[in-house]
């Protein structure tokens, strides 16, 4: 069973690069709840010690329907959701993911990525276990397809997340990794108190969320990197189990209400390598007033259940760039190909490298109070 790490043995460990994975199944899914409480329980009007009454949700009959996100999973007593983080509990749902993450680090901000977001800068990022998708090529399924009692944990709560970041000089947290929507309520707690202490918050997420949780989370909201899987309807069910209009009306949403978005485009051989369907995915976002946000363009490494393909082709992600550029979008880039000329800067009107990077380190910056230094022209971001 998972057991968390308190916070004296925390300090004792340190933190960066730190994270615990335990992929070990914990019991039969029918005694779930029984299990837990015979194990950890500290308050019986809740199921686990890291529990917290999910924030939206509708009792119907003994059946209670999780309304976070586009699944509203009905979930009969004592049993879980599809995320394995959502619990029907005393005719209340639960979630066990709060205070609880499984992974925690210190990323420069460019790793999540976002290149256009106060650059050359450190975010505190964290995790839960589990997923409300189940990607076929996930790289991280170790904590994405496990529950958090299957997961080795720190005991973090919210006060402590903005304790850390401070003393670790962050100028931002990030909920990535795994899906942090599974985990909305340690987020939202987490973002309200981040924003209280000037801090940034940062959403890594595959954008499955239904409006109204999004939109409450919104304002404690600084950016976001929205994965988008791909433009094609039937291959993003089968790939992901989940809808692709939801992740678009997400990414619609977000950059509404001011939030500083980017998206990530993960092109699999066979799976998301069409053209076509890239060409329709970049056509769609510049139909939508949407060709300013940064589209990443990233190489797929064989993963999960989809080891057997190949790497993608540099050539195929030269291409998509290319199509991306053609339909108008501002800012196009190339992600896990170290060394590309693609993953520097250009500006859109002068056409001149404004950003030169090696990796996640930036060589040159000739952007100048959110300006192209050579031309004037607004670069879109959040630069300072």
């Amino acid at each position: 069973m998972g057991k968390g790490v308190d916070k004296r043995e925390f300090l004792k460990i340190g933190l960066i690069g730190v994270s615990y994975f335990c992929c070990r199944p914990l019991m039969a899914h029918s005694k779930f709840v029984k299990n837990i409480i015979n194990s950890t329980a500290m308050d019986e009007n809740k199921p686990w010690k890291w529990s917290k009454e999910v924030f939206y949700y509708e009792q119907k009959d003994t059946h209670i329907v999780c309304q976070v996100c586009p699944h509203e999973c009905s979930i009969r007593p004592n049993e879980r959701g599809f995320c394995k983080t959502k619990v029907n509990y005393n005719d209340k749902l639960y979630s066990i993911a709060y205070g609880n993450p499984c992974s925690v680090n210190i990323d420069p901000i460019e790793k999540k990525p976002l290149l256009h977001f106060k650059p050359q800068t450190q975010t505190f990022s964290l995790a839960t276990a589990g997923c409300n998708f189940r990607c076929l090529n996930c790289q991280n399924w170790s904590i994405s397809q496990i529950s958090p009692i299957e997961s080795r944990n720190y005991d973090l709560m919210p006060d402590e997340v903005i304790i850390r970041s401070k003393r670790n000089n962050c100028q931002s947290i990030s909920f990535t990794y795994s899906e942090p929507v599974v985990f909305y309520e340690y987020m939202f707690d987490i973002a309200k108190l981040a924003k209280e202490n000037r801090l940034d918050s940062v959403l890594v997420s595959n954008g499955y969320i239904n409006e109204k949780p999004l939109r409450d989370l919104a304002p404690y909201l600084s950016a976001a990197n929205i994965d988008l899987k791909t433009f094609d309807t039937r291959k993003h069910l089968e790939l992901t189990k989940g809808h692709i209009s939801k992740v678009l009306n997400t990414i619609k949403v977000l950059n509404e209400l001011n939030i500083w978005v980017e998206i990530a485009n993960l092109v699999i051989p066979q799976w998301t390598d069409d053209m076509e369907t890239i060409k329709r995915m970049c056509d769609w976002l510049a139909d939508n007033n949407l060709s300013h946000l940064p589209l990443h363009f990233t190489r797929f490494s064989p993963m999960h259940q989809l080891a057997h393909l190949p790497v993608t082709p540099v050539s195929v992600l030269e291409n998509a760039h290319k199509i991306a550029k053609e339909a108008g979008i501002k800012y196009a880039y190339i992600g896990n190909v170290p060394g590309h000329e693609l993953e520097n800067t250009f500006c859109p009107s002068c056409k001149k490298m404004i950003v030169e990077r090696r990796g996640y380190h930036i060589i040159n910056n000739r952007i100048t109070n959110g300006k192209c230094s050579f031309c004037n022209t607004n670069i879109h971001g959040v630069w300072n």
